[in-house]
């Protein structure tokens, strides 16, 4: 399923080849765009669901969602599974700020939490600075701390904390900081092993920010991480190889946003990096991700 919300993934022409897909529908949602990206008010988010939930087939959903803009609606799409599941994220940001609106692109993980089906989310790969101080910033550390949100980072140092939280799959305390388990350090597969240890549902939801990877690998609306393109698509292979995936959202193309609302111009002003222009050979690389991680996600869902 495509989420036509900003043309990109319109725009690419190999993705309907990349698998052997039962079906190709597409919800259009371009008129809502503005009034979704970054962050939307209630009233919005119904209109979009309503689209989304009439265009959903039975079963297992892919959906492409475009710039990491629009991240917060793959909840739209996750509050249909009926069955207990874990939620994977690949993301270079925890997307878990309680200050921000309720329907934001940085705080739809603490949404996704509050589904009752939804036992837990491992948010793998964050090297942001939203880890620096996450508590002054925000960050869901209660739900780090109660085992609800795990975290581990592809490389982050240390992070200053207020106070002492409890030890998790991937963190420590320490003297005021959380000391991470970096995936970058030792090998992928030992760190793999120990996180597929954590899922106890059978079923899993795949939600993936291209802003995960390097930008060789992909260029983001967003500030972009370490994670290897290879790494990315060895996570989504070892999930499928050991548990049943219910569905998978794909975002973190790049966009150009012209923001109507004040406030989202200033917060992409200061949150997001000024690119270029995007050109050919952006579109080709993002494309070229795209199709990477639907095939990968497509031999994953048959895995099993």
């Amino acid at each position: 399923m495509i989420l036509d919300l900003d043309g990109t993934v319109d725009a690419q022409s190999s993705l309907a080849g990349a698998a052997p897909w039962t079906s190709l529908r597409r919800v259009a949602l371009r008129d809502l765009a503005p009034r979704l990206r970054l962050w939307s008010r209630a009233r919005t988010i119904a209109l979009a669901r309503a689209r989304i939930h009439a265009a959903l087939p039975d079963g297992p959903t892919l959906a492409l969602l475009g710039s990491g803009d629009f991240h917060h609606l793959a909840v739209l799409l996750m509050e249909r599974v009926r069955e207990p599941y874990t939620i994977v994220h690949l993301d270079n940001h925890p997307d878990w700020v309680r200050l921000a609106p309720r329907w934001h692109c940085g705080s739809w993980v603490n949404r996704a939490l509050e589904l009752p089906q939804v036992r837990r989310v491992i948010t793998l790969g964050p090297c942001s600075d939203d880890l620096a101080h996450p508590d002054l910033k925000g960050g869901n550390l209660p739900a780090l701390a109660a085992g609800r949100i795990v975290l581990l980072p592809w490389r982050h140092p240390p992070s200053r904390v207020w106070r002492r939280l409890a030890d998790g799959p991937g963190h420590r305390y320490l003297d005021g900081r959380l000391i991470w388990r970096n995936l970058a350090d030792g090998e992928l597969g030992d760190h793999l092993d120990a996180i597929l240890s954590l899922i106890d549902t059978e079923a899993v939801w795949l939600s993936i920010d291209k802003d995960v990877l390097r930008e060789a690998d992909a260029l983001t609306n967003w500030d972009q991480g370490e994670m290897p393109l290879a790494a990315a698509l060895r996570i989504v292979a070892a999930v499928g190889a050991r548990r049943r995936i219910v569905g998978a959202d794909l975002c973190g193309d790049y966009s150009p946003a012209t923001h109507r609302n004040w406030f989202k111009r200033v917060e992409a002003r200061l949150d997001q990096p000024q690119r270029a222009c995007e050109d050919a050979a952006m579109r080709m690389r993002n494309e070229a991700a795209n199709r990477e991680f639907l095939v990968a996600i497509e031999r994953a869902t048959r895995a099993c």
